[in-house]
């Protein structure tokens, strides 16, 4: 990850030395649009407030490197686009001279940085991919370093944990493609050194090692929500076919034949035992077919209807006589 900075890169402080081609203030500052030749050799032109670079312009270093874009007495400041003398280049928000909001780094190496910046380092939330290996880092970034929560994406896997100083620390786990996690952490080897050997470790960057502890299987990530009672079951598929054979004798109440005085002869029917008594009324005639058995006259009950279902007398509470 090489980056030129542009704090290595000093620009010429405008002032009435070196050429200037462009307009003027009435006091005799350069103020407006203008060219100058400073006299290290870099030369800008663009916008000028009050004799200091102001508004859009390009700036050219002697070296080959240049900036385009936003500046602000004499400062780069806004949005420009600074590329360095190895190639490499910066494209996003800058203040006061510095690289600092969200922005995109091109290095030479064909890596790329895209995310926040701050007093000229990668700071806070960004994405780093590695062009030779293809893979990418996502997750916080302090002061130039990968450190905090973060995911290490690779072609068929990715690590996902906490960073420090570039490197993965404490527990995490490794999410494979083929859908299963091994899950671990990353701790610093536990072998004794003398201490010549803890001084010099001391000097050397430490490589934590991981160490697994479990497989499982893919655990993909859901959002917690609230509790809720579980629905009530529904009724299944015989339920539901038993349901339409039989009639709702409960809600729809069979047709009363009236008598020759215009009064039912139905009494209340309270339970099972009353039924029994009055299955003598039904009027049944043996030489008549079983498809052929009428009711009792007057008793509004149906034995058997001709297309042969049987009815059962209604469990209704009571069934009270009509009025005139």
């Amino acid at each position: 990850m090489s980056e030129l900075g542009s704090e290595e890169l000093e620009e010429e402080g405008e002032s009435d030395l070196g050429e200037y081609e462009g307009e003027r203030n009435e006091a005799g500052e350069r103020h407006g649009r203008g060219r100058a030749r400073l006299p290290n050799g870099d030369t800008y032109e663009g916008n000028y407030e009050f004799g200091q670079r102001s508004g859009q312009g390009i700036y050219k270093f002697k070296n080959g490197a240049r900036y385009i874009g936003e500046y602000l007495k004499n400062k780069k400041h806004g949005q420009g686009t600074f590329i360095y003398p190895d190639g490499s280049r910066y494209e996003g928000e800058w203040a006061n001279d510095q690289r600092h909001g969200h922005g995109v780094y091109y290095y030479v190496n064909n890596d790329t940085y895209t995310g926040e910046w701050f007093a000229h380092q990668r700071h806070g939330q960004g994405t780093y991919y590695y062009a030779e290996t293809g893979s990418k880092y996502v997750g916080t970034w302090v002061r130039g370093q990968q450190e905090g929560a973060g995911e290490l994406i690779h072609v068929n896997h990715r690590y996902q944990g906490k960073f420090m100083n570039k490197n993965p620390v404490g527990p995490g786990k490794y999410v494979f493609d083929i859908g299963c996690e091994q899950h671990g952490e990353y701790r610093l080897a536990d072998a004794e050194r003398g201490e010549e050997e803890e001084e010099e470790e001391s000097l050397a960057s430490v490589t934590p090692k991981w160490k697994a502890n479990k497989i499982t299987e893919l655990a993909l990530w859901t959002p917690t929500l609230r509790e809720e009672p579980p629905p009530p079951e529904a009724p299944s598929q015989e339920e539901d076919a038993g349901a339409e054979a039989t009639p709702e004798l409960e809600e729809e109440a069979l047709p009363l034949p009236e008598g020759p005085e215009g009064e039912t002869d139905l009494k209340p029917v309270e339970d099972d035992a009353d039924v029994r008594e009055d299955l003598p009324e039904y009027g049944y005639d043996p030489d008549l077919g079983e498809d052929e058995r009428q009711p009792a006259r007057g008793t509004g009950v149906w034995a058997h209807t001709p297309g042969g279902a049987a009815l059962r007398p209604p469990s209704l509470p009571a069934l009270l006589p009509r009025g005139p």
